[in-house]
């Protein structure tokens, strides 16, 4: 499946999602590989200007299977806002989301050790939803059953139950917060998408 898939064709389409998946992976490297240089990209260091620590967590990822469920979700949705909207408006979207979803898991846990970019893909996900409210488009309809899953997700991951099961925790704050910045900024494009058509 790999050797018929064209890497160099889909880092020309979407340039934007190829950079973060990249970006991601080296974050993963640094969490497994080289931990005490991965806490220079934690959340943290605000009071000494080191302000990109607001959104670098999203591309900490701390073992395959977080990294894998994260990359796939990110080339899903993010490549249908840059296909839609092009790769700058991605990329602004991820920073804001991602410093947003950080923040709020920053706040609701209190600690910096967490990474991953799930925030940002829930935040792409109540984009796409909400506005497809607004507007219709082929890429704002998302696969069946997909909302539904992820909902799902979110509320049994906030139920306390992965965290037993998996032994490890859950960036609650980071799901929510980033579903709820992905929902009001679908509704403010949607309603300017919908007023200039």
């Amino acid at each position: 499946m790999f050797d018929q898939f064209n890497w160099r064709l889909a880092a020309k389409r979407y340039p934007a999602v190829t950079l973060l998946l990249l970006a991601s992976l080296l974050g993963a490297a640094l969490a497994s590989w080289a931990f005490p240089l991965a806490r220079l990209f934690m959340f943290g260091g605000l009071d000494d200007g080191q302000y990109w620590r607001l959104v670098s967590p999203i591309f900490l990822h701390f073992g395959l299977m977080h990294l894998a469920f994260n990359a796939l979700w990110l080339a899903l949705l993010g490549s249908r806002i840059e296909r839609l909207s092009g790769s700058l408006h991605l990329l602004l979207f991820v920073a804001l989301s991602g410093a947003v979803s950080n923040w709020i898991q920053y706040s609701w846990q209190g600690s910096a050790l967490f990474g991953g970019m799930s925030g940002v893909v829930y935040a792409l996900l109540g984009y796409i939803w909400i506005k497809s409210r607004f507007i219709s488009h082929p890429l704002l309809q998302l696969p069946p059953g997909v909302l539904g899953f992820m909902l799902v997700w979110l509320l049994v991951g906030m139920s306390g139950i992965l965290e037993t099961l998996l032994g490890s925790g859950i960036a609650n704050g980071a799901h929510l917060g980033g579903l709820l910045i992905g929902m009001l900024l679908g509704m403010v494009f949607g309603l300017i998408s919908a007023k200039n058509s």
